[in-house]
């Protein structure tokens, strides 16, 4: 059997949900299910392709249709989980990365959620702050064909010179169901590794690396087209039966310029942006406990 071609732990899992040295847990909140992947062994991480750790997808299929409810749910809920992960706040700032290129709109999604989030590390000691406000910063690296610097390399020379409290990097991720692009939101804290959605692996953000606590939030935006040929295929000929013929088939795609084409939605475009500002919502609740909607907005303007 080939690697199934995701960043999502919860889609690695789905062939298998007891899985040895792997725990899945689901659950709904309203319009939004939930699933957490504990990866325990190195033996699992080696076979589902994933570091050892915790993996938290948030799903709701009413994004795609811009339900402003489920955004805000979605968004509530990403809120009280990052503030879960980031630990309690202190003089120390959050690091907040938004990878990807500015000018690949699939790609775009770390470094626009950046342009909505609420950095207050200049705030701090003016008259401008508000009681109880957290220190946070944010940068947009770029890429490394454009900036001939590796992110790593940049985000590592941040932390040796501010020492924040955790790093949170937000990037586009490629998912195995076509049907998740755009609506599903993972949060992880093994860190992340750059460009893994679109195949250019890039040295990766971690706690080893970087000597503080990584959090990784993601959306997929693109899937293989690889995948899809085998999905299509499947439909037509009902795939009871032929999983081996399928398995096949997409192996010899891969060798192929096929196996490397990625698709998008034609309304990548509204999806970038919509997921940039639930994103940013989330990580504004979690980081900016003691301000509300309002302030936050007023704040950004």
């Amino acid at each position: 059997m080939i690697a199934t071609r995701t960043d999502l732990a919860m889609e690695r899992m789905d062939a298998d949900s007891s899985f040895p040295g792997a725990d899945v847990r689901r659950w709904e909140e309203g319009d939004v299910q939930l699933s957490e992947v504990v990866i325990r062994t190195e033996e699992a991480a080696k076979n589902l392709g994933k570091p050892r750790g915790s993996y938290l997808t948030l799903e709701c299929r009413l994004l795609r249709e811009h339900d402003p409810d489920a955004r805000l749910a979605m968004a509530n809920l990403l809120g009280e989980e990052l503030s879960r992960m980031v630990a309690p706040s202190d003089d120390a700032p959050v690091l907040v990365v938004g990878l990807g290129n500015r000018g690949v709109t699939p790609d775009a999604l770390g470094p626009a959620a950046i342009d909505k989030t609420l950095v207050t590390r200049h705030m701090l000691g003016s008259e401008y702050a508000q009681s109880g406000m957290r220190s946070v910063c944010a940068i947009a690296p770029g890429v490394l064909g454009v900036t001939g610097i590796e992110t790593v390399e940049m985000v590592e020379s941040l932390t040796h010179k501010l020492h924040p409290k955790a790093v949170l990097c937000i990037d586009s991720l490629a998912a195995r169901d076509s049907g998740r692009i755009g609506c599903t939101v993972q949060i992880s804290n093994t860190g992340i590794q750059p460009g893994s959605g679109v195949g250019n692996h890039r040295r990766p953000l971690t706690k080893e690396s970087l000597g503080v606590d990584v959090i990784a939030v993601g959306v997929p935006t693109v899937i293989y087209a690889a995948t899809l040929a085998r999905d299509a295929f499947a439909l037509l000929s009902g795939e009871g039966g032929h999983e081996e013929a399928l398995t096949s088939m997409e192996r010899e795609l891969l060798g192929t310029d096929l196996g490397n084409l990625i698709v998008t939605p034609r309304d990548i475009d509204a999806i970038v942006k919509n997921c940039a500002t639930l994103i940013a919502g989330g990580i504004n609740r979690a980081l900016q406990p003691s301000l509300n909607a309002s302030e936050i907005a007023a704040m950004m303007d």
